[in-house]
């Protein structure tokens, strides 16, 4: 007999009907133990001793998993494909060496991408041992998070009363959304006006065209920064007489994005579907574990934790069949697109989030609602990375009138190619530029109905939203596709962060605890250091760096910042904040007097 322990029971009992009989299949319900929440879990001092403990539920079943181990010929780890599960492993390993049951029993661990028979299979024929680097890579985690909560959380209680917690990477990400908020109340709106002209050709055909040449200088932004230059400028378009000087026509091709990672999936589903980043992946999982097709249960898409964008080789051919049959065999290029992942570590990177069969399209699987929405937009991303570049033609068009210069842009499909299917969306896009342009050429005498100046303002940069700070943490490095979630769910849970119309503003104590980390604990907080960090930590996975000397490089430091806050004096923490957070407290007043002096009695 062989028993091979998994994450969640759904996916025990479906690999069970996989492997038959001789195969006994049991759930470890995710992680078995963890660092209990108090001082000494973490020992800096014994050479970052970990104390582990399991939970009562945790602990019977690893009862019945070494039960079942007992008399048996094999023990096989097949928990997920990433460095959590790859801990998961080891954790069980762990436990069920202390409980001395297996003698004779030969250990394997395996992984599989997606649950469907053939992966399953195929997997169990390629054992490894379990990957050290990984887990140690785990460790220096989960051992810098616990040293980072438990020095810190100590100091915010005595120096900064309602902060209840910081975090190695909730705290920056916090700085993130704190940081905007100050620069959109430090934001000054600027004036400038735009005069656009209503066209038409000899053959009465409308467009529109946009001033930006006046008296032989090229318009910037500001230069027509009030009405009297904006209505100059308007009076010299209607008293022009215009001819077409240049008309250029450039061929434009436009690539499908690879298939999802998870922090695109996220960034996509929240602009698409309005999904948070924790649901997103709540569903995902539900589609990976899978649904009942025909009386078995299968996976719909693959692992959902990856920072890669390759798929399986047999993957790209299958979804280029599906695609021609669909669409024709002028919607796939000549070969496979294959995309090469940006991951420092590729350890961690595994094979893109897509379907498990592109042939089992939305509407032919028994699923509906959110998973319908989200399964969809996976399978059309997948789909679209295999297919042909859409193809465009831009005309610009100059047309010259003496004084004044105006110009218009069009952008006209010329094939869709892959945009039939699918269209990533922006967030806060602004395209200016138009469809089809009416036929012209050069030298033709264009005629202005109609000029309008229009007075802008610029504006703030916007409040992040789910979609946008994914995308931001991920461009500045911090943290990881599987981090993404519970980040921004620790956030609003503690209260540092509120969502209006799905953006994130950061509430007042927010705001104090991300000063006092600034202030006080500036290095910690800073982005460029975090990001060095993830980046050790790859270092850890991939073996180049021992995880301990990581962790005492980091601790040496950051404990001595952390002694040094806690013997601040009161008084010249709030100095500091007052520092800081003055001018959010205390606006500046139109008439220029003390904001600080009391409106009542002038104190």
């Amino acid at each position: 007999m062989n028993v091979v322990v998994v994450e969640s029971p759904a996916k025990a009992k479906t690999i069970n009907k996989y492997l038959g009989p001789d195969f006994t299949v049991l759930a470890s319900y995710g992680h078995v133990r963890d660092l209990p929440s108090k001082d000494g879990s973490v020992d800096p001092a014994a050479d970052f001793a970990m104390v582990w403990e399991a939970d009562p539920k945790a602990q019977k079943r690893i009862n019945e998993i070494a039960s079942a181990v007992k008399g048996s010929n094999k023990l096989i780890l097949a928990t997920d494909p990433d460095r959590e599960g790859e801990a998961i492993s080891w954790h069980v390993l762990e436990l069920l060496k202390n409980k001395k049951v297996l003698k004779d029993v030969a250990i394997e661990r395996v992984v599989f991408n997606a649950i469907t028979k053939n992966a399953v299979l195929d997997a169990m024929k390629k054992p490894r041992p379990i990957d050290q680097e990984l887990v140690d890579a785990y460790l220096a985690r989960r051992a810098l998070d616990y040293l980072v909560g438990f020095t810190l959380s100590p100091v915010l209680w005595r120096k900064l009363p309602g902060a209840r917690s910081a975090g190695r990477v909730q705290s920056v990400a916090l700085r993130l959304v704190c940081q905007r908020e100050l620069e959109i109340e430090r934001f000054v709106p600027q004036e400038y006006w735009t005069v656009e002209a209503d066209c038409r050709t000899p053959r009465e055909e409308a467009f529109k065209a946009r001033l930006v040449e006046l008296d032989g200088l090229r318009l910037k932004q500001f230069d027509l920064n009030d009405a009297a230059k904006a209505g100059a400028a308007a009076k010299a378009v209607r008293d022009g007489k215009f001819v077409i000087s240049n008309v250029e026509a450039k061929p434009v091709k436009r690539n499908p994005p690879p298939p999802f990672t998870t922090s695109t999936l996220q960034q996509e589903a929240s602009r698409k579907l309005g999904f948070n980043a924790q649901r997103t992946m709540q569903i995902a999982q539900k589609l990976y574990e899978g649904v009942s097709i025909d009386g078995e249960t299968v996976g719909l898409i693959t692992y959902m934790r990856t920072d890669g964008v390759q798929m399986d080789e047999s993957a790209y051919h299958a979804f280029r069949r599906v695609a021609e049959s669909r669409f024709g065999k002028n919607y796939i290029p000549d070969g496979p697109r294959r995309y090469s992942s940006k991951a420092k570590n590729a350890q961690e990177a595994h094979e893109a989030i897509r379907p498990t069969d592109p042939g089992r399209t939305p509407d032919r699987l028994p699923i509906d609602g959110e998973m319908r929405a989200l399964y969809d937009l996976i399978w059309k991303r997948a789909m679209a990375s295999q297919m042909s570049s859409a193809e465009m033609e831009r005309t610009t068009v100059d047309i010259n009138g003496g004084r004044a210069v105006l110009r218009a842009v069009g952008t006209v499909v010329t094939f869709d190619g892959f945009l039939t299917l699918y269209q990533e969306g922006q967030d806060d896009a602004d395209d200016e530029e138009g469809g089809r342009l009416p036929p012209m050429k050069t030298g033709e005498a264009i005629g202005v109905k109609q000029v309008k100046d229009e007075q802008h303002f610029t504006m703030p940069p916007p409040r992040f939203g789910e979609a946008s700070l994914v995308k931001r943490l991920e461009e500045l490095g911090i943290g990881r596709p599987s981090t993404y979630a519970s980040i921004l769910g620790v956030l609003r849970d503690r209260g540092y962060v509120r969502l209006e119309k799905n953006r994130f503003i950061p509430d007042d104590n927010g705001r104090l605890l991300t000063a006092f980390l600034e202030n006080f604990f500036g290095k910690y907080v800073e982005y460029d250091f975090t990001a060095d960090l993830e980046e050790k930590l790859d270092e850890v996975s991939a073996g180049n760096l021992k995880w301990k000397v990581l962790l005492a490089e980091f601790w040496k430091d950051f404990n001595a910042a952390a002694a040094d806050a806690g013997e601040k004096r009161t008084t010249e923490i709030l100095d500091a904040l007052n520092e800081a957070l003055g001018p959010l407290f205390f606006p500046a007043k139109e008439d220029g007097s003390d904001p600080r002096v009391c409106p009542v009695c002038g104190t």
